[in-house]
């Protein structure tokens, strides 16, 4: 069930989330959002870093589409280089 509160901005561009729905959805000081805005809708998405086990899994997805496309340490480094600027 959505919860509904209002709250203001601050003079310093600060907007309090107000305490039940921080309690609810388990909002932490430190915690990250991702703002998105539109005419005059904001939207405050909480985002975190993947787990170990995500994040092994992101990595081990990445290593299988490079292989099916036959990507080669050698191609990375050159495209860390490109950037870099040392090519």
């Amino acid at each position: 069930m959505a919860i509904l509160a209002t709250t203001k901005m601050s003079s310093k561009g600060q907007v309090v989330i107000p305490e039940d729905v921080r309690k609810r959805l388990n909002l932490k000081a430190g915690t990250q959002f991702v703002v998105v805005g539109d005419n005059d809708v904001v939207i405050l998405k909480a985002i975190a870093p993947p787990s170990m086990d995500e994040f092994d899994g992101l990595v081990a997805k990445a290593r299988r589409q490079a292989k099916t496309v036959g990507l080669k340490k050698s191609d990375i480094a050159d495209a860390i280089a490109e950037a870099r600027g040392d090519k």
